[in-house]
């Protein structure tokens, strides 16, 4: 019973002390008065909550929320940022990982992600012959939505 309405409370918690720093005007923390910094905190709620609860499923959504809050402070505030579409796979790919060292299930998706991801953000300097990337990520770039309606009739036609 103690677990049920942990989340709830670190998630209360933290917007709390959100709160609390924005209304006290501390100046150490007034670069994060900004909406990533909200998804920062409903990631932590969800890495917390899962550790706790040792449902370590929750690692995975938490892992993503959290990154995709760093993300977007680091590309807001710090002029050094890496400001690449491939960082969201690699968010996704270091999600992967987390979830994989308490669930032991999707380290080859997280390990192909980040490679893949590392790839493409330095893919300014790879050479002329790794050209035929530039093709696949243009095909990607047009298609993408394709997938997506795929995978939500796949969801709908299978069976439970």
């Amino acid at each position: 019973m103690k677990n049920k309405n942990s989340f709830t409370a670190y998630l209360l918690i933290g917007i709390g002390l959100y709160f609390l720093f924005r209304q006290l005007k501390l100046p150490i923390f007034t670069d994060f008065y900004s909406w990533p910094t909200l998804l920062i905190i409903i990631g932590l709620a969800l890495v917390i909550y899962s550790f706790q609860t040792k449902d370590y499923q929750q690692l995975f959504s938490g892992t993503i929320i959290l990154g995709l809050g760093i993300h977007f402070h680091g590309i807001q505030h710090y002029v050094f940022w890496i400001d690449h579409w491939a960082m969201y796979p690699l968010i996704i790919g270091i999600a992967f990982l987390v979830r994989y060292f308490k669930t032991k299930q999707g380290l080859v998706p997280g390990l192909i992600l980040i490679g893949l991801s590392s790839i493409l953000i330095f893919s300014i300097n790879i050479p002329t012959w790794f050209d035929w990337i530039y093709d696949i990520i243009d095909f990607i770039a047009i298609y993408w939505p394709v997938v997506l309606i795929g995978i939500g009739i796949y969801f709908l036609k299978k069976k439970k």
